[in-house]
């Protein structure tokens, strides 16, 4: 497939980073439900990018970077309801925001690629 272990892949890098700008972005919010919800789906992309690409299966790849860009979704629609209740002022919700659309179309495209492997 191109790369010898998740670490390569720099879509799992873009999301293991943004999992941490999260985390940041949070420490001091005290709505919990919120930021429980928010961090989990955060590190869910990672997460899911890891286990599909550790599963030796390109079928369950292709099933893990789906979960992975569903999430990413998840993660984008609390950014917008964290910025609308006033957690996020504009310039931290725009770029989680922007970053969680380029980590999907990037999901969307290894995907595209391991369709036409198949």
């Amino acid at each position: 497939m191109g790369y010898t272990s998740f670490e390569d892949l720099e879509v799992w890098k873009r999301s293991a980073r943004l999992a941490v700008k999260v985390y940041d972005a949070l420490r001091d919010c005290r709505d919990y439900g919120l930021k429980d919800q928010m961090t989990r789906a955060a590190v869910s992309i990672a997460s899911n990018i890891a286990e599909g690409a550790e599963r030796d299966s390109r079928a369950e790849f292709m099933r893990f970077l789906h979960i992975a860009k569903g999430s990413a979704a998840e993660l984008r629609t609390q950014v917008y309801i964290a910025q609308r209740i006033g957690v996020f002022s504009g310039s931290p919700a725009s770029e989680l925001a922007t970053e969680c659309k380029e980590i999907s179309a990037m999901l969307h495209g290894l995907i595209q690629s391991l369709k036409l492997k198949t």
